[in-house]
């Protein structure tokens, strides 16, 4: 784990307030800002699908900075970039053999790389990089996955899409399943969801249940939760089912991985409740 002194983060209450911030954390993120940013994607989702794009970042540049490999993460943000009229530099491959292997840490290759960029993307595998990244860097740093940690963007598409398809948050019924130990994206939608009327539901084996600290934190809002090992003590009921798979990367010991990697499988005899996703 990368050692870091934390930041002090901003709740941010509107989409103005996000005009040259990091965004590292959900923590940043109040409901207000969360109605007004899903208001904000709405439409603009609507005017890519109408005119296939927007001119709204013309001449400017975004870095995808990933240590990680990543298909679908760094595909969304280069996707998302060129949409609307920017540019990318896309250092999705191979950092391996970049400067980073001839000892240059991320703090440097972070400096180095601002010069050429309005935002700089970042996926890394030690919890803490997004920070000490942005503190090192002059413009806003995203973070798209630092380690075990968070993964803050893909959490709030995730929190967007059930609110695209389901027309509201409050009151549902959200089962989490698989490695909820590991899983940056369980850890920021949980976090998320904490400030809606919903219950949750988490489902995974004993050595990946849900960190401690994020269950009491749950618990203090009075949100209704229950922990179990068996999918099937839930989904009757849910109206989300949101499946992560077991991170072979994450164990170091991989006879733990060999013994739960296949625990749950979701199949149309999983009989989800009607209309959930």
């Amino acid at each position: 784990m990368m050692a870091v002194t934390q930041t002090p983060m901003t709740t941010l209450t509107s989409v103005r307030d996000l005009v040259g911030q990091d965004i590292l954390s959900v923590n940043q993120f109040s409901r207000p800002l969360l109605e007004d940013l899903f208001g904000h994607a709405h439409a603009m989702r609507q005017a890519v699908q109408g005119d296939g794009g927007l001119d709204l970042l013309r001449h400017k540049i975004l870095t995808c900075l990933f240590y990680e490999p990543s298909t679908r993460t760094s595909s969304s943000f280069i996707a998302a970039m060129e949409r609307l009229g920017g540019s990318v530099i896309p250092i999705t491959q191979g950092v391996q053999f970049s400067s980073v292997s001839k000892g240059e840490s991320l703090a440097d290759t972070v400096k180095t790389l601002e010069r050429y960029s309005d935002v700089i993307v970042l996926r890394h595998p030690e919890m803490g990089s997004a920070q000490a990244a942005a503190r090192a860097a002059r413009v806003p740093i995203i973070n798209a996955g630092d380690g075990a940690g968070e993964h803050p963007t893909q959490a709030l598409l995730d929190l967007f899409t059930i609110q695209e398809e389901l027309g509201r948050i409050d009151g549902l019924n959200i089962a989490m399943v698989g490695d909820l130990r590991f899983g940056r994206t369980v850890h920021s939608l949980t976090q998320l969801l904490t400030q809606y009327r919903v219950t949750l539901d988490f489902v995974s084996p004993e050595i990946l249940r849900l960190p401690m600290r994020l269950i009491n934190d749950v618990r203090s809002r009075s949100i209704p939760v229950t922990e179990s090992d068996d999918v099937a003590d839930v989904i009757e009921t849910a109206d989300v089912l949101y499946v992560t798979r077991v991170q072979k990367e994450r164990f170091g010991d991989l006879s733990q991985y060999e013994a739960v990697k296949d625990s749950y499988a979701i199949t149309p005899r999983s009989r989800p409740a009607p209309g959930a996703i």
